[in-house]
């Protein structure tokens, strides 16, 4: 079954200058990573298969569910499309707790998150991702390895379809991101969930990618990329052209 199927195009325009996303995606294998230097396209990407951006033409289908598709008009909002998303900065809520960060996934229409009873899901990814010694801690007080795992708590907690995370492990030392990539290659084999993956980091690559899309300049580049695989699960495919 085909895993990722996307098609996105859109002309973004500022001032007197603009820049011409096109990218092809069709994959079979679920860990896919986007690969490039900054300003490639490789967010764009992400906010238009993420629902936050819509694209001018094209179409979005992740494991047989049809996301976006401007041809038929069908465009689901990013709540309905019950993706994951972790971004660099993982915008968690600096007032909140671990816990309460956690649980803001589920109750988004919450006036007063602090009054709410504990949730057993909430509870669950807690223990998953290793965090029952700061629940009760807010983000100022968490090492950026925690808050990364709560951040990626934050996108699980519903049950997403997939998984998409923007540069997750950039902001974190050399020795805690190669920790951190094996915590989520664990954790993507045991849950089966599509993944798609955005850096210009060699070794994300290397230790996440089955299938390798490479992007420069707004599109999808004609180089081959090869990268041996730093972990026997991750097995690089590039696709020119995402073909």
């Amino acid at each position: 079954m085909t895993v990722w199927d996307v098609s996105l195009h859109k002309r973004l325009r500022h001032g007197a200058s603009h820049f011409e996303l096109d990218v092809q995606l069709r994959c079979e294998l679920p860990r896919v990573v986007l690969y490039g230097p900054s300003g490639a396209g490789k967010t764009q990407t992400l906010r238009m298969i993420a629902g936050i951006s819509r694209p001018d033409a094209g179409h979005v289908r992740i494991a047989g569910r049809e996301l976006f598709d401007q041809a038929s008009g069908r465009c689901l909002s990013p709540q309905d499309r019950r993706l994951g998303c972790v971004f660099q900065d993982y915008a968690l809520f600096p007032h909140l707790t671990v816990r309460q960060n956690i649980a803001f996934g589920l109750h988004r229409s919450w006036r007063n998150p602090r009054r709410v009873a504990r949730d057993p899901r909430v509870e669950r990814w807690i223990e998953q991702c290793r965090l029952q010694a700061v629940a009760g801690h807010c983000p100022h007080q968490l090492s950026g390895g925690q808050r990364q795992r709560t951040a990626l708590a934050r996108a699980l907690v519903n049950e997403p379809s997939a998984l998409l995370l923007d540069e997750p492990f950039a902001a974190l030392d050399k020795g805690l991101r190669q920790r951190l990539r094996e915590e989520l290659l664990e954790l993507q084999v045991t849950l089966q969930l599509p993944l798609l993956l955005i850096t210009h980091d060699d070794e994300d690559l290397r230790c996440l990618a089955q299938t390798v899309v490479q992007i420069e300049g707004g599109r999808v580049s004609d180089d081959a990329l090869i990268s041996p695989p730093l972990h026997p699960r991750a097995r690089p495919q590039v696709r020119p052209q995402g073909l």
